[in-house]
Protein backbone atom coordinates (compact mmCIF):
# COMPACT_ATOMS: atom_id res chain seq x y z
CA UNK A 1 0.00 0.00 0.00
CA UNK A 2 3.03 2.45 0.78
CA UNK A 3 4.78 1.99 -2.58
CA UNK A 4 0.89 3.08 -4.16
CA UNK A 5 0.62 6.07 -2.15
CA UNK A 6 4.74 7.35 -2.45
CA UNK A 7 3.96 6.75 -7.01
CA UNK A 8 0.65 8.69 -6.61
CA UNK A 9 2.54 11.23 -4.40
CA UNK A 10 5.05 11.30 -7.09
CA UNK A 11 2.73 11.61 -9.64
CA UNK A 12 0.96 14.44 -8.66
CA UNK A 13 4.67 16.15 -8.06
CA UNK A 14 4.97 15.89 -11.46
CA UNK A 15 2.03 17.02 -12.92
CA UNK A 16 1.88 19.88 -9.91
CA UNK A 17 5.36 20.71 -11.74
CA UNK A 18 3.77 20.51 -14.87
CA UNK A 19 0.33 22.41 -14.08
CA UNK A 20 2.93 25.17 -13.12
CA UNK A 21 5.54 25.66 -15.35
CA UNK A 22 3.28 25.88 -18.36
CA UNK A 23 0.61 28.19 -16.58
CA UNK A 24 3.35 30.87 -15.64
CA UNK A 25 5.54 29.99 -18.74
CA UNK A 26 2.17 31.22 -21.35
CA UNK A 27 0.98 33.87 -19.19
CA UNK A 28 3.76 35.48 -19.16
CA UNK A 29 4.67 34.88 -22.89
CA UNK A 30 1.57 35.67 -24.10
CA UNK A 31 0.06 38.39 -21.49
CA UNK A 32 3.21 39.83 -21.81
CA UNK A 33 6.38 39.07 -23.57
CA UNK A 34 4.63 38.69 -26.97
CA UNK A 35 2.88 42.12 -26.53
CA UNK A 36 6.40 43.55 -26.24
CA UNK A 37 7.79 41.18 -29.51
CA UNK A 38 5.27 42.50 -31.97
CA UNK A 39 5.02 46.17 -30.98
CA UNK A 40 9.13 46.40 -30.23
CA UNK A 41 9.93 49.15 -32.39
CA UNK A 42 7.05 51.41 -31.23
CA UNK A 43 8.02 50.85 -27.43
CA UNK A 44 11.81 50.47 -27.81
CA UNK A 45 11.84 54.68 -27.54
CA UNK A 46 10.10 54.79 -23.89
CA UNK A 47 11.19 51.63 -22.32
CA UNK A 48 12.95 51.42 -18.88
CA UNK A 49 16.24 51.27 -19.04
CA UNK A 50 17.59 50.84 -15.34
CA UNK A 51 21.23 49.72 -16.19
CA UNK A 52 22.30 52.24 -18.64
CA UNK A 53 22.16 49.85 -21.57
CA UNK A 54 19.80 51.74 -23.24
CA UNK A 55 16.18 51.44 -23.72
CA UNK A 56 16.17 49.24 -27.40
CA UNK A 57 18.39 46.67 -25.42
CA UNK A 58 16.40 46.97 -22.03
CA UNK A 59 13.48 45.66 -24.27
CA UNK A 60 15.60 43.27 -25.88
CA UNK A 61 16.88 41.49 -22.61
CA UNK A 62 13.38 41.68 -21.50
CA UNK A 63 11.59 40.11 -24.68
CA UNK A 64 14.05 37.52 -24.20
CA UNK A 65 13.14 36.47 -20.86
CA UNK A 66 9.56 37.70 -21.41
CA UNK A 67 8.58 35.73 -24.38
CA UNK A 68 11.71 32.87 -25.15
CA UNK A 69 12.85 31.96 -22.02
CA UNK A 70 9.04 32.04 -20.56
CA UNK A 71 8.29 29.05 -23.26
CA UNK A 72 11.42 27.49 -22.79
CA UNK A 73 9.93 27.11 -18.75
CA UNK A 74 6.48 25.60 -20.07
CA UNK A 75 7.88 23.12 -22.89
CA UNK A 76 10.30 22.09 -20.41
CA UNK A 77 13.08 22.71 -22.65
CA UNK A 78 16.15 23.83 -20.45
CA UNK A 79 14.04 25.09 -18.16
CA UNK A 80 16.71 25.74 -15.13
CA UNK A 81 18.76 27.20 -17.50
CA UNK A 82 15.44 29.45 -18.55
CA UNK A 83 14.54 30.54 -15.16
CA UNK A 84 18.06 32.63 -14.87
CA UNK A 85 17.09 35.37 -16.78
CA UNK A 86 13.35 35.36 -15.78
CA UNK A 87 14.67 35.99 -12.07
CA UNK A 88 16.65 38.42 -12.83
CA UNK A 89 14.29 39.99 -14.50
CA UNK A 90 11.88 39.90 -11.91
CA UNK A 91 14.84 40.90 -9.22
CA UNK A 92 15.02 43.93 -11.29
CA UNK A 93 11.07 45.06 -11.65
CA UNK A 94 10.47 44.18 -8.08
CA UNK A 95 13.89 45.70 -6.78
CA UNK A 96 14.33 48.78 -8.96
CA UNK A 97 12.11 49.45 -11.30
CA UNK A 98 8.66 49.30 -9.03
CA UNK A 99 10.82 49.63 -5.73
CA UNK A 100 9.16 53.04 -4.87
CA UNK A 101 5.85 51.79 -5.84
CA UNK A 102 3.03 50.52 -3.23
CA UNK A 103 2.64 46.52 -2.61
CA UNK A 104 0.17 45.90 -5.05
CA UNK A 105 2.41 47.04 -7.83
CA UNK A 106 5.17 44.96 -6.40
CA UNK A 107 3.06 42.31 -5.69
CA UNK A 108 2.19 40.88 -9.37
CA UNK A 109 6.36 40.29 -9.83
CA UNK A 110 6.88 38.90 -6.67
CA UNK A 111 4.41 36.00 -7.46
CA UNK A 112 6.28 35.66 -10.93
CA UNK A 113 9.49 35.51 -9.30
CA UNK A 114 8.29 33.03 -6.80
CA UNK A 115 7.22 30.69 -9.18
CA UNK A 116 9.80 31.08 -11.43
CA UNK A 117 12.42 30.81 -8.35
CA UNK A 118 10.48 27.11 -7.69
CA UNK A 119 10.92 25.89 -11.04
CA UNK A 120 14.55 26.64 -10.31
CA UNK A 121 15.14 24.66 -7.08
CA UNK A 122 12.60 21.72 -8.35
CA UNK A 123 13.82 21.33 -12.11
CA UNK A 124 11.05 20.82 -14.86
CA UNK A 125 9.63 17.25 -13.08
CA UNK A 126 9.10 14.20 -15.12
CA UNK A 127 6.54 15.81 -17.77
CA UNK A 128 9.03 17.97 -19.47
CA UNK A 129 11.44 18.22 -22.53
CA UNK A 130 14.20 17.97 -20.67
CA UNK A 131 13.33 14.93 -19.11
CA UNK A 132 12.31 13.37 -22.49
CA UNK A 133 15.31 14.52 -24.78
CA UNK A 134 18.13 14.32 -21.95
CA UNK A 135 16.37 11.10 -20.16
CA UNK A 136 17.84 12.62 -16.88
CA UNK A 137 17.30 10.53 -13.85
CA UNK A 138 15.44 12.59 -11.01
CA UNK A 139 15.85 10.76 -7.33
CA UNK A 140 12.55 10.63 -5.84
Amino acid sequence: MLKLTEKLDNTLWNVGLLFLRVSVGLLLAFGHGWGKLTNFSQMSTQFADPFGFGMAASLGLTVFAEFFCALAVALGILARVATLPLIIMFLTIVLIIHAPDPWAKQEFGLLYLISFVTILLTGPGKYSLDNMIFKWKRTE
